[in-house]
């Protein structure tokens, strides 16, 4: 869908009264007001199909705010897309421009495919020049709407699954309880399949899809036998020096990413440099910090279809290579990678992520370990772009 609206048309939304596509604010003094509209566009409950769209800068009564639109205030507004409190990640695009030789920001959002989008767990909505909340009806309806076709591999159901396949003690006792705002959940007596759908975790027919299957399945090698991690630690620099250590991580992702954690935790050595001073430094030979952000970056962003390859973990004396089965996906490319682009081959695997806590900000995966190993005197990884895989290697400290 075409974000970039032409002074025609957005003179024409401006001058129309508020509605289910339109929003005046006139300064950024309420970013949560701005947070809920964004998350109500890209539900886009009445279907216009549309993108809607927030003008910054603009009083409700029509006139100029005469805000000063720099790129302090553009940064703030762009950051809402990938802070992860709008899930699924709304496709938005934001921009100065002068109307009415009014200076603005713009604030553009798209239908999302994959709705209901939910801002800090709740669903807004904008019902004509008002934004609500969602009740159960609005849900469904929102939840009709997804487009499963073309949907991403993470999104599209399981043939043959059922409910059952799934760990949904963990679903209820745990997810919901993140995913969803407390009083949203103290209001909620429907069904388990309704709670599942909401969620985005079932198709029509009521089938888990791929991501809930690999998020929190009781089995999930049994309907994606590449969903695990292989680590082996070398007691050597090369494939034939002899195994130290070998681990194969498997089951739901909500068991492996603490596995994950703790494996990374306990193979880290730590040097201790005594001064004359007598004080003590110590430095590991690779900061965690780094290593559980490369790692995580590889969980959410391999491929898992049209490969059995599991993601591989190879520690060897004087390295650690992450061997990541998918190469760069969507908008991103060799040239803006790690500096921000972000794009998700899995996204409802990337949005469990974040809700689990695992993921802070999206994008920022990469620039965190980099400064991360500088900080610690190691050298910058070194990244390897092939058309279906990707490398990562970061070297010990010296």
């Amino acid at each position: 869908m075409n974000l970039t609206l032409t002074d025609q048309e957005l003179e024409q939304l401006l001058n129309e009264l508020e509605s289910d596509r339109v929003e005046r604010k006139a300064s950024y003094s309420d970013p949560e007001k701005i947070k809920q509209a964004i998350c109500a566009f890209a539900n886009d409950l009445p279907g216009h199909g549309k993108p809607g769209v927030l003008f910054v800068g603009f009083t409700d009564n029509g006139n100029c705010a005469n805000l000063t639109i720099d790129d302090e205030l553009l940064l703030k507004l762009s950051s809402i897309q990938s802070s992860g409190e709008i899930l699924p990640r709304p496709a938005m695009t934001v921009q100065k421009r002068k109307i009415r030789d009014c200076e603005m920001g713009i604030i553009t959002v798209a239908p999302s495919e994959a709705p209901p989008v939910r801002y800090k767990g709740k669903v807004w909505l904008r019902v004509g020049p008002s934004r609500c909340l969602a009740g159960p009806s609005e849900e469904r309806i929102l939840t009709e709407r997804r487009r499963w076709a073309d949907a991403p591999f993470d999104c599209r159901p399981v043939a043959g699954s059922a409910i059952d396949d799934l760990d949904i003690e963990f679903f209820v006792k745990t997810y919901l309880k993140i995913a969803i705002a407390e009083e949203v959940l103290l209001q909620n007596s429907r069904p388990i399949e309704q709670k599942l759908s909401s969620l985005r975790f079932l198709s029509r027919a009521n089938e888990p899809n791929y991501g809930a299957i690999i998020i929190f399945g009781r089995n999930p090698l049994q309907f994606v036998p590449c969903a695990h991690i292989q680590f082996v630690r070398f007691d050597g620099i090369d494939l034939t020096s002899p195994i130290k250590d070998e681990k194969d991580l498997f089951g739901p992702l909500y068991e492996v990413l603490p596995l994950l954690d703790e494996l990374i935790d306990i193979n880290i050595s730590t040097a201790i440099d005594i001064f004359i001073s007598s004080v003590e430094s110590k430095t590991p030979d690779y900061p965690v910090g780094a290593l559980r952000q490369l790692a995580r970056n590889a969980i959410m962003h391999r491929a898992y279809e049209g490969t059995n390859a599991p993601i591989r973990i190879y520690w060897f004396a004087d390295r650690i290579e992450i061997h990541n089965p998918g190469g760069l996906y969507g908008q991103v490319n060799e040239a803006n990678f790690g500096k921000g682009a972000t794009d998700y081959r899995n996204p409802l695997i990337a949005e469990a992520m974040r809700t689990l806590g695992y993921v802070q900000r999206f994008g920022m995966g990469i620039p965190l370990a980099v400064e991360e190993l500088r900080k610690n005197g190691n050298p910058p990884p070194v990244f390897d772009f092939q058309p279906n895989s990707f490398l990562a290697t970061i070297k010990k400290i010296k």
